[in-house]
């Protein structure tokens, strides 16, 4: 199975920047899409982005476009997310997750979609 590791969560004022990383291993050669999901206190897991591991399709939720970006290195078995201009309502727990099956009409913003989660790794955006 794939194994899952979040890393470069930390604390920033709002406007401020991070990247996170998620470090895999394992069955790392059948990974089809890797996606990143954030869930507040008292909230629902949302979805943040995701990338296919071939080709170039990248998917955004659609309130984050434009400051949120997802990328990847396959050599090194690693997914990345860049995040500008943070606002006080991206503070979340971010967790990336895998999934290794082909899918018919995939839908990447929903969990259910996935086979394996990282720990998640928390963010704080302070004003």
């Amino acid at each position: 199975q794939v194994h899952l590791v979040e890393s470069g969560g930390g604390l920033v004022q709002t406007g401020g920047s991070l990247r996170l990383s998620c470090a895999a291993s394992g069955r790392t050669f059948s990974t089809y899409v890797m996606g990143w999901f954030r869930q507040a206190p008292g909230k629902e897991r949302e979805f943040v982005a995701a990338i296919m591991w071939s080709g170039d399709n990248t998917y955004y939720a659609h309130s984050l476009k434009g400051r949120f970006t997802i990328s990847r290195d396959n050599a090194n078995n690693t997914v990345f997310l860049q995040m500008n201009s943070l606002k006080l309502e991206d503070t979340a727990v971010y967790y990336c997750a895998n999934r290794w099956r082909r899918g018919r009409n995939l839908d990447v913003a929903r969990p259910y979609e996935y086979d394996s989660w990282g720990q998640g790794t928390q963010v704080t955006v302070s004003s």
